[in-house]
């Protein structure tokens, strides 16, 4: 399931959740399984198989579970044991030409792996851990439970600092606690830390939720994130421990997108495509004497909202300004338009708007200017400063969509977080080009940076803060 999920660009936990992923992904897609004789993935192969945009291509002992799931199903069958697909004379220089087999030199016996053992497990085969851990319903310090959350992310060929700094994020406080001392010391080399990390079933503190969309916070929520869940209950953590700073209770609008402005209004998008506004947070100043009476003074966010009400979208983002501020509106069509202190628009993506992130940036000691950054569907990151043409090259580009985003303004210049539908974070310092990557494993749904070098991370079953070590941060900054 975790090695079809790679190769599809996409993160998963589960068979089930891989054959969602895939009712909603258009792609047609040819799937080849072989070697596939046991009884272990034969409802994936039976789900697989139901989906009309999907090719499978099943490789079976005649006779095998597998086998006997598809027969009759209305699949076409190659049966190799008939003479009519095999040329006899070819098969058998083919038999001739096998150079002759070959017993290993060594048989691991997963019964002695000692998978409590961090260094162990960060420096062994994965894929052989991971049979290990399914045969063996030990929590083995928390390892198990770790290893079953960040699996995808494991596989891949990395150093075992990479697996060990995954294994951390994903933990949890039930662990073992030599388990997480004994992780930090093995990726202690890694460009990344972890500041901390909140996972379902964790008490001290409590974990806030799975998140579906984020938002960093300003104003009276300073150093804070807002987290929505599926419900549409909104929670506000803080930044440094994940405690609880706030909440709001579940409304009709389950957000797919939100952006708190200065002022604290929030902004969402609900599941039309339609902006909503919420003024819980909202810090305004109130007129004096009778003006508080007869005065309705429009906010920030009334006005904003005010030029949006008629516009759809996939994405919403709001940045500082000198009135009101500029928010950004993504769309479908891979448009992104925006409004408050400059009205524009301009086609950015080929398909949607994932998401957005609006930034000012300093053009002298006097003047700023905004810079609009929008992820798409389409694999691309693009910077637009509104009113202005969008840069002809993407800042960043993968082969697969944008998920979230989010920028920071360091002392060297803006810095982009981006999160894909693989699993993958990037971090760029944009200025230089630097870029490093982290992958959690489960699917990231949403990230925030707090600052230039700390970045939120939402998942489905853990929210976790991962502090950045650049080069010179690290001690590895050459000179020329």
């Amino acid at each position: 399931m975790w090695s079809i999920s790679d190769q599809l660009g996409i993160a998963t936990r589960s068979p089930a959740e891989l054959v969602t992923t895939l009712k909603s992904d258009s792609r047609r897609t040819v799937i080849v399984l072989p070697d596939l004789h046991d009884d272990t993935a034969v409802d994936l192969v039976g789900d697989l198989a139901a989906l009309p945009h999907l090719k499978l291509i099943v490789e079976s002992r005649t006779g095998s579970a597998a086998h006997h799931r598809l027969t009759g199903s209305g699949c076409a069958e190659l049966d190799l044991d008939l003479e009519q697909w095999r040329d006899q004379a070819r098969f058998t220089d083919w038999q001739v030409s096998l150079p002759a087999p070959r017993r290993s030199a060594t048989v691991i016996d997963h019964s002695t792996m000692d998978l409590a053992d961090p260094e162990t497990v960060c420096n062994a085969d994965p894929w052989l851990v991971t049979a290990a851990f399914e045969g063996d319903h030990h929590q083995h310090g928390g390892l198990r439970n770790a290893w079953a959350r960040a699996g995808q992310s494991l596989l891949r060929d990395q150093s075992p600092g990479s697996r060990a700094l995954s294994l951390l994020s994903v933990l949890g406080d039930g662990a073992d606690p030599r388990t997480a001392p004994a992780l930090t010391q093995i990726a202690a080399s890694e460009p990344w830390q972890v500041a901390w990390s909140r996972v379902r079933g964790d008490v001290t503190p409590p974990w806030p939720g799975p998140v579906t969309t984020m938002t960093k916070a300003h104003g009276r929520l300073a150093d804070a994130v807002l987290i929505a869940d599926h419900t549409g209950t909104i929670r506000a953590i803080n930044t440094g421990d994940a405690t609880a700073r706030g909440r709001l209770p579940q409304t009709e609008t389950q957000p797919t997108s939100m952006s708190l402005t200065q002022d604290g209004t929030l902004l969402m998008l609900d599941g039309s495509g339609r902006v909503r506004m919420d003024n819980t947070w909202t810090a305004r100043a109130r007129p004096a004497g009778l003006a508080d009476l007869l005065e309705d003074i429009p906010t920030a966010g009334d006005r904003l909202m005010s030029a949006l009400r008629d516009h759809t979208g996939t994405a919403i983002a709001w940045g500082t300004g000198h009135d009101t501020g500029l928010v950004a509106l993504g769309d479908t069509s891979g448009t992104v338009h925006t409004a408050g202190d400059v009205t524009s628009s301009a086609k950015l993506h080929n398909g949607p708007v994932r998401d957005l992130t609006v930034l000012r940036l300093p053009l002298d000691e006097e003047t700023s200017a905004p810079i609009v950054y929008s992820g798409g569907a389409d694999g691309t990151v693009r910077a637009w400063a509104p009113g202005h043409p969008a840069m002809p090259e993407p800042v960043m580009a993968r082969n697969c969509p944008v998920v979230s985003m989010d920028a920071a303004l360091s002392p060297d210049g803006p810095v982009l977080a981006v999160a894909w539908t693989d699993g993958t974070v990037t971090w760029m310092a944009c200025n230089t080009g630097e870029e490093l990557r982290f992958r959690p494993g489960p699917p990231v749904r949403a990230i925030a940076m707090t600052a230039p070098d700390r970045l939120v991370i939402g998942m489905d079953e853990a929210v976790i803060c991962m502090k950045v070590r650049t080069p010179a941060a690290r001690g590895d900054a050459t000179t020329p």
